[in-house]
């Protein structure tokens, strides 16, 4: 990991969003897809509301204009009720980095279309948590396993123990986990 750090550089997390909303909104669109196809259908899924993105403006709107912009029906589905229970205040917003990471992730898990996963996402780059441990992330297991020379990828289960030792800024070596993957692929390029 010493070595992973002093090739990287500092650890640095991209400037969150001001709208924690469209944030999980764009986590929702850009599951299972790849860069360009997602950030397309997220540019017009944007534009559907002329800049006035929010939970009511998504309600109001048919589930076929969201069809419209290319979203599927799950991802539509999923956007809706993510607004449906940000409205109703099941997933409050407003005051949700009040709450305990776990807290958070029992609340945007009862989102359809969002899991631990989602949510553990939404705890770094959003609301930048510094202990978070994904340990069902492809890439931190792949990391883990490059920055210590390991034949294969931990489980989720060894990968949980591992990173006892880094509490309580887990997502620094979650950061340059995904890092060492980045790396890996600029040297197969």
């Amino acid at each position: 990991m010493a070595q992973l750090i002093k090739r990287t550089g500092p650890f640095r997390l991209p400037r969150p969003s001001t709208d924690h909303f469209a944030a999980l909104a764009e986590s929702i669109l850009y599951q299972q897809l790849a860069g360009a196809a997602a950030a397309a259908i997220h540019r017009r899924f944007v534009a559907l509301f002329d800049g006035g993105l929010s939970p009511e403006a998504v309600l109001a709107l048919p589930q076929r204009r969201l069809r419209t912009a290319g979203l599927s029906g799950s991802k539509a589905a999923s956007i809706r009720d993510l607004a449906a229970k940000v409205a109703d205040g099941t997933v409050p917003l407003d005051h949700i980095s009040r709450f305990s990471d776990e807290e958070i992730i029992t609340r945007l898990s009862v989102v359809r279309g969002i899991g631990r996963w989602t949510a553990e996402m939404f705890l770094i780059f959003q609301l930048r948590r510094l202990d978070v441990w994904p340990v069902d992330d492809y890439g931190v297991r792949k990391g883990y396993s490059l920055a210590y020379g390991l034949r294969e990828l931990p489980t989720p289960k060894q990968l949980q123990v591992e990173g006892e030792r880094f509490r309580p800024y887990r997502t620094v070596p979650a950061w340059y986990c995904w890092q060492a993957v980045h790396e890996e692929r600029s040297a197969r390029q």
